[in-house]
């Protein structure tokens, strides 16, 4: 290996450790430090209006911070007062309705369990008392087995579902206190933000600090993208869903449809955890038309957000929506139902910094390019 050689791979053995140290800095620094972190990206979002409040309505900055503070909590609260009065609302309805359709079903669930499973419960018995002792003990440890393993199963879910229900609970006070350290940094850093950005600046080198101000700048443009995109999405399902809830003539479809679209938001199962257990509950209930209804919107539901999911985000955030659709196969195939937003936004991540031109001045550098 001559020194050109040697020098070349000195070069991508220092890229290699500088990007590893960034990441395992970052990981160690984010994971105390995260509500300031928070803090900082909220006053990056707001700062458009902060400057239009302070330099447009000549207002002070701590009080152009304040007023925008206060107007992002206002939107906020008023969007879950709403669904909280729309999910009051539904369940008012369902405290009514839900006593007919229960008395219905176990009727329904009688009658099928006496006219349908026990004369094959009858049936399965004879034919194994037909067969000799050794195939009967095979298959009672089959069956054990079997239940074992369902009864176990089913044990491991429950406990899991309480584990996690209090796990959550026991978080709650540690969110508040991360909700409020959050607005505390957010207030501080959006009144002292020029102060903040003259001293990176002055501190790093102009190189750097040209790069970051471009992956900032195109990360904020793809987060509001995403946030259209997925608005735009919802909003589709929305007009779908009440549509559909509408021609079938469903009770209360404004609120139906409200739930839905914002379920939609859930990776992967979206609007799967409403219409299953529905369309499951209506066929046991008889009531065929609403299931095959359901049934039908479902469908079109799902086929809609395959569809346009891709192209609506990419369109909104600038990728290809190839790109897109890999991203979301890859994250989900790595990572699970996590992965479906972690695909995406390192999708959106990498083709920012692509963009910002930080992979030409690494190649730059390890092949010693002038610039």
């Amino acid at each position: 290996m001559n020194k050109e050689q040697l020098s070349l791979a000195l070069r991508i053995l220092f890229v290699i450790f500088i990007i590893f140290l960034v990441f395992i800095s970052s990981y160690y620094v984010t994971s105390v430090t995260y509500p300031f972190l928070f803090g900082f990206i909220l006053a990056f979002i707001m700062n458009p209006l902060v400057n239009f409040l302070e330099f447009r309505w000549k207002l002070n900055r701590a009080i152009a911070v304040l007023f925008s503070l206060l107007l992002i909590l206002i939107i906020f609260s008023g969007l879950i007062t709403l669904f909280i009065a729309e999910i009051i609302s539904g369940s008012n309805h369902l405290a009514n309705v839900l006593p007919h359709h229960i008395n219905t079903l176990v009727l329904y669930m009688e009658g099928f369990f006496f006219t349908t499973l026990l004369p094959i419960y009858e049936q399965v018995i004879r034919s194994i008392n037909a067969l000799d002792t050794e195939q009967q003990s095979t298959i009672m440890n089959y069956i054990q087995t079997f239940s074992s393993e369902i009864a176990t199963t089913a044990g491991t879910a429950v406990q899991k579902i309480f584990n996690g229900l209090s796990e959550f609970l026991i978080s709650l006070p540690n969110l508040a206190t991360v909700f409020i350290f959050t607005i505390m940094a957010t207030f501080f850093i959006s009144k002292d933000w020029y102060k903040i950005t003259r001293f990176i600046r002055r501190t790093l080198p102009h190189k750097v600090t040209e790069s970051s101000i471009k992956v900032l700048n195109d990360l904020k443009q793809a987060l509001f993208g995403y946030m259209v995109g997925q608005l735009t999405l919802i909003s589709i399902t929305f007009v779908f869903v009440l549509s559909g809830l509408l021609f079938l003539k469903v009770d209360y479809p404004f609120t139906i449809a409200v739930v839905i679209a914002i379920v939609d938001l859930i990776p992967y199962l979206g609007t799967g955890l409403i219409f299953i257990p529905w369309i499951i509950y209506t066929f046991f209930a008889g009531q065929l038309s609403l299931t095959i209804g359901l049934c039908v919107l479902y469908g079109v539901i799902l086929i809609q957000r395959q569809l346009l999911e891709p192209k609506v985000l990419s369109s909104s955030i600038g990728v290809d929506p190839l790109a897109m659709l890999i991203a979301l196969f890859v994250g989900f195939q790595l990572f699970g139902f996590l992965g479906l937003m972690i695909g995406p936004a390192s999708l959106v991540f990498l083709n920012t910094l692509y963009k910002a031109k930080v992979f030409h001045d690494i190649r730059d550098f390890i092949f010693q390019k002038k610039v």
